[in-house]
């Protein structure tokens, strides 16, 4: 298709929940296990981090356990970095997500950026703490699955072609 306001290309959506169902199928729920996998991988590093801190502390008679104040910057800064380099990376999926077998995608296929995954993270935080239960009734409510933040940014999850490969076979 042609767009005649700017004079480029419309580009249509990648994948179309009607005719291919199964680049949809179970993704809410797989995102959800996805999600937690990525939360051990992003917590661990943290906590051992607490753990070395707790046990420096005594060994310095206490003014190691300061070093307690850059245990949240540095969670952050770990969680952005792991999110920009793994879901912006090359496959467009964290590791969690990797395991579940789907990635994140622009809306019209596209691989993510690290900097698009970055902003992802953050608006899904923002979303989460401000629209608690109902970024998944969102997920709920329309056929491509996407949550508030997949919908601000243009992006959707579906299954990898592995997956949906699979899925395909069952029919």
């Amino acid at each position: 298709m042609f767009d005649t306001r700017n004079g480029e290309e419309e580009r249509p959506y990648a994948f179309d929940p009607l005719v291919e169902p199964e680049y949809f199928r179970g993704v809410l729920s797989r995102r959800f296990m996805a999600f937690l996998i990525d939360t051990v991988i992003i917590c661990v590093p943290v906590g051992m981090a607490a753990l070395l801190i707790f046990i420096f502390g005594f060994l310095t008679f206490g003014l190691g356990w300061f070093l307690f104040s850059l245990l949240g910057p540095g969670y952050v800064v770990w969680a952005l970095v792991y999110v920009g380099l793994t879901l912006g990376g090359p496959r467009s999926a964290t590791l969690g997500m990797r395991a579940m077998g789907i990635e994140m995608r622009v809306w019209h296929g596209a691989p993510m950026t690290p900097m698009l995954a970055v902003v992802s993270l953050v608006l899904f935080w923002v979303s989460v703490s401000v629209f608690t239960p109902f970024i998944t009734i969102i997920g709920l409510l329309n056929r491509r699955k996407r949550l508030a933040h997949d919908f601000i940014i243009g992006t959707v999850v579906t299954n990898n072609d592995e997956r949906a490969g699979e899925l395909r076979g069952y029919r």
